[in-house]
């Protein structure tokens, strides 16, 4: 029986030959153990990088499928643990998707997809957000822009405000954010008791 974390043997070819064993002996005990082993990182990655949870299981299971092929067929190559391998061709992967997505044309909505949006009145309603983070003050709609809507990371964000660390600024945007959230739900809560009166 395997154990919980897939020990490294010493040598390179050693270790994808152990691999393709263990995934040729108890594929779904195997491919489990290196989900949980390794999923947490590429997520956190992708989440970083601009991605959601689901980007981050697309790209996993995808380099999950590669380890798998290349290990069973024999051609796989391990310099460091399976977990460092997954993790780097997750982020390969999720590199090529966010190139690709910035790559995407523009392009007309089908009547079919125009009957889909929201009505008329989600852009008051958006612009009424808008209006609660320009109340909020130049330096925290700057950073709340900055992090949401440009999707710049905080390594640059804290550069540009001139904070000590990413952690001040990560602690700043939180503040931000928390006080954009109260202003909304004060105004959502004053809109409800003005209907029901």
């Amino acid at each position: 029986m395997t154990t919980d974390l897939l020990p490294p043997p010493a040598l390179p070819a050693d270790r994808a030959a152990a691999l393709r064993a263990e995934l040729l002996a108890d594929r779904p005990g195997t491919l489990t153990r290196l989900y949980r082993r390794t999923f947490p990182m590429v997520e956190r990655h992708v989440r970083r990088h601009g991605g959601s949870g689901q980007d981050a299981q697309d790209v996993f299971q995808d380099a999950l499928i590669v380890l798998y092929e290349k290990a069973v067929a024999g051609t796989l190559t391990l310099t460091a643990a399976p977990s460092t391998f997954l993790v780097a061709i997750s982020r390969n992967l999720w590199r090529r998707e966010r190139q690709r997505r910035q790559q995407l044309p523009y392009t007309e909505l089908s009547p079919a997809q125009a009957e889909e949006l929201p009505d008329a009145e989600a852009p008051a309603e958006t612009a009424s957000v808008l209006d609660y983070l320009a109340r909020l003050g130049e330096r925290c709609q700057s950073i709340l822009l900055s992090f949401y809507y440009h999707r710049q990371p905080l390594e640059q964000i804290a550069t540009a405000h001139d904070y000590g660390s990413v952690r001040s600024a990560t602690v700043q945007k939180f503040k931000c954010l928390e006080r954009l959230r109260q202003a909304v739900r004060t105004a959502r809560a004053d809109t409800a008791d003005l209907l029901a009166r």
